[in-house]
């Protein structure tokens, strides 16, 4: 099998009139900058990577216009992810080894990207999904964020044992969101209201003359597969499942929005000089039986399948439109973005806790190499307080380059697979007999990787409070209580078992 980024390759669409010029040094240039995260978007999610019956005519053309990572990675799940990409280091560093249980909550000892993009002058927000703890100190407006529109949990009406839930009967229309410290009860669907919101905030400091991190973190198309019923209706009748005709839906809305947010910064003459960053959190879900791009695997897995991600880059008159297929992370973004924004980074952050590696070399120049290295993935999700240690080997990965040593079923010993990505992409072939020292190679740094983020799960003993806090500040608010259906939902003497999964099925 042919690796998969030569489809997408093959699939690249015409450029556009913003075709970039030849790329120029970008170090310090201080753009803005507009990064979106889709929630549960597969790479295979998308109309130019392949798929015969999404249509993604926005999101293709933001790959048209820019530098394409091909061979991109982040996290098995979605927490996860979103902490490696605003610190700089797996998300086990970060104290996250779970998306619920206080499991979510990103170490306050971390040092955020927004904290220090707002250390060299820019304004930062946040609109959609935080997914990195929701009590008071964990909350985006104190890890850097300057402005916060955002839903509760790790999506819209989600409730669980201990800190982790959204505002009380909250659905993906008219939701209650929380901004800036206030709960506000909206009108419309919720993609529509985090852009919106997000498009505004843009206006404003463009009319204030002053660069912006927007980050737009979408809870969707996350299920609940709810997509509005113009939006579905696009995909009825395609012999298609319920769910994915949802979340097909759900992410033509998102491509629409994307749409009609870079309209806005061609009129408002920002496009030049801004930087417009879309990935995806995690491998698919819904989508992957109509197309995965050839991978094995999909959310909550460590295949390819489970963390290979769409990674566009797109700065017109700066970057050039390219593939760059060198092997790079979400532990990457941090670096990169900082380097680029001239934002400094304390020796101390630097030397202790970035892990990744600046992009700017290779985003300037997308046929340059950059030396190889490890990347790790881990589902983490074993029992609450129990010793991790027992689940080491337990849907795992190592890779390199060209290889990866997989571990599905493992717990304090490994079931190793080994796959030579350079010839099959797709792992459908376990070649660990005929390579024992490639084998000894990955599960040595595996094994010192391992030991070294033991001490730095800094969650794995923490119990969350009796009541959400989202829930609590919303009877804060607006008077009531919790119903007692909530309250069994959020009862942390269920949180030692709850979400650890069920034999063949996966937590999301």
């Amino acid at each position: 099998m042919k690796r998969l980024v030569l489809l997408a390759s093959l699939l690249t669409c015409v450029a556009s009139s913003h075709a970039a010029a030849p790329a120029k040094p970008i170090a310090g240039t201080q753009p803005n900058i507009l990064f979106i995260l889709t929630d549960d978007q597969g790479y295979g999610d998308i109309s130019a990577h392949g798929n015969p019956i999404l249509k993604t005519p926005n999101l293709d053309r933001l790959r048209a216009e820019g530098v394409r990572f091909t061979d991109f990675h982040v996290s098995p799940t979605c927490s996860p992810t979103r902490s490696a990409l605003l610190t700089g280091r797996h998300e086990f560093k970060n104290g996250i080894t779970h998306t619920i249980l206080e499991r979510e909550r990103m170490a306050l000892a971390a040092t955020t990207l927004p904290q220090v993009l707002r250390s060299a002058g820019y304004a930062t927000g946040i609109f959609g999904k935080w997914h990195l703890g929701d009590e008071a100190e964990y909350q985006p407006n104190r890890r850097g964020f300057d402005e916060v529109y955002i839903h509760g949990g790790g999506g819209i009406g989600q409730i669980y044992p201990g800190s982790c839930g959204d505002a009380p009967g909250n659905t993906y229309f008219n939701p209650t969101l929380l901004h800036n410290g206030k709960f506000e009860k909206t009108q419309g669907y919720c993609t529509d209201l985090f852009y919106a919101q997000a498009t505004q905030w843009i206006d404003a400091q463009r009319r204030a003359k002053k660069p912006f991190f927007a980050y737009i973190p979408s809870n969707t198309p996350h299920g609940p597969y709810t997509a509005r019923p113009e939006d579905r209706a696009l995909y009825e009748g395609k012999g298609l499942e319920p769910a994915t005709e949802n979340f097909f839906g759900m992410i033509h809305n998102i491509d629409q929005n994307v749409g009609r947010l870079l309209a806005k910064l061609d009129e408002w003459g920002l496009a030049q000089n801004t930087l417009v960053i879309f990935m995806n959190d995690n491998g698919g879900t819904a989508g992957v039986k109509v197309f995965n791009a050839g991978m094995r695997g999909q959310k909550g897995s460590a295949w390819i399948g489970g963390t290979h991600a769409s990674s566009f880059w797109r700065w017109p008159g700066t970057l050039a439109p390219a593939d760059c297929d060198v092997l790079a992370a979400h532990i990457d973004f941090f670096p990169t973005i900082a380097a680029i924004a001239g934002a400094k980074i304390p020796a101390a952050v630097a030397k202790s806790q970035i892990e990744g590696r600046s992009l700017v070399s290779v985003l300037q120049n997308p046929a340059a190499k950059l030396p190889d290295r490890y990347q790790f993935a881990h589902q983490g999700r074993w029992p609450k307080l129990s010793d991790p240690n027992e689940a080491k080997f337990k849907v795992a990965s190592v890779r390199n380059t060209r290889w990866a040593l997989v571990s599905e079923n493992g717990g304090r010993t490994p079931s190793w697979e080994l796959f030579d990505l350079s010839v099959d992409y797709g792992q459908k072939n376990n070649v660990i007999a005929q390579h024992p020292e490639v084998v000894k190679e990955l599960s040595a740094a595996f094994d010192q990787w391992w030991s070294e983020c033991l001490p730095l799960m800094v969650n794995e003993k923490a119990m969350g409070p009796a009541i959400n806090p989202f829930q609590e500040m919303y009877y804060r608010q607006f008077g009531g209580s919790p119903t007692s259906a909530d309250l069994a939902k959020m009862d942390p003497k269920g949180a030692l078992t709850f979400g650890v999964p069920k034999a063949g099925k996966k937590k999301n």
